[in-house]
């Protein structure tokens, strides 16, 4: 017995040293964090067509101007890419997609056509989901799905306006809505207190009036069945909140039901600026508040202890303002209205500069005025005319410049591709809209001289260098020499520390890496843009590879 006793003894012991090192080179758990994001946003019925039968909806079949209606994208189109692996691919952690409630039924005749809601701009009911898109159980999968690969959702969210008036869709009631006048954007009450366009009615989201229900409403839902539902669980929301019936308080109790029903992760704020920012802060109050509920009722699902996001479009907002969006008469601090982050429109200027005085720039603001706070960057968009790279003329340098600059990324549908921005026959920002080219990878295509499949190599090995560093985008930025160049970032927060060397624009072959300072002697490294591991001698890890970019941790 006393043999068998040491002799287990001696095999618990051998068993435990033999863990004990491969236990010890493990890596903490990557945490997520906001400011390090890499988001991909897309118009959901531009981006796949998953089910042809969900087309046509409500007699939409008049005739469009060029990529002014309804093509067929839907949730099914994207669950099938988030499923097939094509997001976490890119190392994209967060999915923004646009709006999803209700649209109007008719359309506009711009003079080029008419225009359908195609882009969910244009809300009609915003306690249903719009038919084209998909069904509640569709867009419930595309969310669990989402999760299952470790990626947040951000839902696009408007309050500032209805949709357009049609013989279909009749004005909301005066006491939910203005028509007039338009806005001139000159001062703060010129850029809230007005309409943003010609037949885009105003949502009255400053008044304390209350109101009760539209007509319009009221007889829709009797007609499909719903109406007792929605009704008592209004009441029930008023007489828990104590809030006036006013219109933005309905809203926000049919935005937050989102959050509650399938667990969505943050918001991005639709024409943040033209909506009084005392109302965000109060769908922020909301929306923490419905995201501990759900988080409490489906434990098993939540990702982490994360707080709700919300992200701003502040038009024309940018990092050079620090946290203050300037109307020329008031100056407004969003960061202080539940804002974690906002769009930064200064990116895709900023990205013509070289690259230390772009991320030494931004990683100076982040860290600086910015503290606690991140920016979103861009080089594309669905509604700016002027973006980064129109021509895709230098489509590596746009994706090297977005991903690894400091702030969070917005990779919008097609930059991995090079997706035309410019359409024969489109009109504005129809441009910017276009369906996506999936022929263009399947055929790999080249763009002006690059193979599509060589750019989304590229959007991949950085996407996912940044999914697996949060110092990309959260950290603190420092050059480490300036030809070749080379720069550092590192990140800590608690017990968790995270830091990198990259090299941008270096001759290939043969590469001398400085890494003393970050690296030890002795400790293997790895290039995840060649594969390539390298041991650390000499301060120096030597590489040969036949990339002129290095992404090299531990």
């Amino acid at each position: 017995m006393k043999n068998l006793f040491v002799s287990g003894l001696l095999l618990s012991l051998f068993l435990i040293s033999c863990q004990s090192p491969e236990k010890a080179s493990q890596k903490p758990e990557v945490p997520f964090v906001w400011e390090n994001a890499n988001v991909y946003f897309l118009l959901t019925d531009r981006f796949k067509n998953g089910n042809a039968d969900n087309d046509i909806n409500y007699n939409r079949t008049g005739e469009s101007g060029s990529l002014r209606g309804f093509e067929g994208g839907d949730f099914k189109g994207i669950t099938q890419k988030i499923n097939e692996g094509y997001f976490s691919d890119l190392g994209i952690t967060a999915l923004w997609f646009s709006p999803v409630v209700e649209q109007i039924h008719g359309a506009v005749d711009e003079g080029t056509g008419l225009t359908y809601a195609y882009h969910g701009y244009w809300a009609k009911d915003w306690t249903a989901i719009e038919p084209n898109f998909g069904t509640e159980e569709e867009f419930a999968k595309l969310v669990e799905a989402a999760h299952a690969k470790g990626i947040r959702i951000l839902m696009d969210v408007v309050i500032n306006h209805t949709g357009p008036v049609t013989e279909l869709d009749p004005v909301w009631p005066e006491g939910w809505v203005r028509q007039k006048p338009q806005c001139k954007y000159a001062d703060y009450e010129s850029t809230v207190s007005c309409t943003l366009v010609e037949n885009l009615p105003d949502v009255l989201t400053g008044t304390d009036q209350e109101v009760e229900l539209p007509k319009q409403l009221l007889e829709k839902w009797e007609a499909e069945g719903r109406l007792e539902k929605e009704v008592s669980e209004l009441d029930a929301f008023f007489s828990t909140t104590g809030y006036p019936r006013t219109p933005r308080y309905y809203i926000i109790k049919w935005l937050t039901d989102f959050i509650r029903k399938y667990g969505i992760d943050g918001y991005r704020l639709d024409t943040t600026k033209h909506t009084e920012e005392g109302v965000w802060g109060d769908l922020w109050k909301e929306a923490v508040k419905a995201f501990a509920e759900w988080k409490e009722a489906n434990p098993n699902k939540a990702l982490d202890d994360n707080d709700f996001f919300m992200v701003g479009e502040v038009y024309g907002y940018g990092i050079s303002g620090d946290r203050i969006y300037n109307f020329g008469d008031k100056q407004v601090d969003y960061f202080n209205y539940g804002m974690k982050s906002l769009i930064n429109f200064d990116f895709k200027g900023d990205a013509n500069k070289p690259y230390e005085e772009l991320f030494s720039y931004y990683s100076n603001k982040l860290n600086g005025p910015l503290a606690g706070q991140s920016v979103l960057n861009y080089t594309t968009s669905h509604d700016d005319g002027y973006p980064f790279d129109k021509d895709r003329t230098k489509v590596i340098e746009a994706g090297t410049k977005l991903i690894l600059c400091p702030g969070s990324s917005q990779v919008y549908y097609g930059d991995e591709s090079a997706r035309s921005l410019i359409v024969d026959g489109a009109v504005g920002d129809a441009n910017l809209r276009s369906l996506m080219n999936w022929d263009d990878l399947k055929d790999n295509t080249s763009v002006n001289g690059v193979p599509v499949k060589d750019i989304l190599h590229h959007y991949q090995k950085l996407g996912k260098f940044r999914a697996e560093h949060p110092s990309i985008g959260a950290g603190v930025h420092t050059i480490l020499k300036s030809s070749p160049y080379y720069f550092k970032r590192e990140y800590t927060k608690g017990d968790y520390s995270d830091k990198v060397i990259v090299g941008l624009d270096l001759p290939k072959g043969k590469k001398e890496v400085p890494v003393a300072g970050v690296y030890n002697d002795g400790e293997v490294l790895t290039d995840s843009y060649s594969g390539a591991q390298v041991k650390v001698k000499n301060g120096l890890a030597k590489l040969n590879t036949d990339f002129d970019i290095v992404l090299l941790s531990k």
